[in-house]
């Protein structure tokens, strides 16, 4: 299942998860919509993380707070830091790849 994130609720997510993939999308955002339904099938896929999703319309603050620049982009969080992001609409099978590779760290 994949979570709703907002500003008030992001400092809990990442403090209450060891793995934490945070999906930085927009309801405007083409290639976001796009990758929905990949991250529903990932979220199903890597039951060992949590994996949310803010809207960065909805979401400035935190938006901010991680210079997110562009989207859609997903950030990978260990124990509330960040290790990694990937950016951009690609195939599951390659996000699932870079997912591996940033829990490994």
């Amino acid at each position: 299942m994949v979570l709703k994130i907002t500003d008030e609720t992001i400092g809990g997510v990442l403090a209450s998860n060891e793995y934490t993939l945070i999906d930085f999308w927009a309801d405007w955002c083409g290639p976001c919509k796009m990758l929905a339904p990949i991250i529903d099938e990932l979220a199903k896929d890597n039951t060992d993380m949590l994996i949310g999703k803010l809207d960065v319309s909805d979401n400035p603050r935190s938006s901010a707070n991680y210079e997110i620049t562009g989207i859609p982009c997903l950030v990978v969080f260990k124990n509330g830091t960040e290790v990694g992001r990937i950016k951009g609409l690609m195939p599951k099978a390659v996000m699932q790849k870079k997912i591996n590779e940033l829990k490994a760290l």
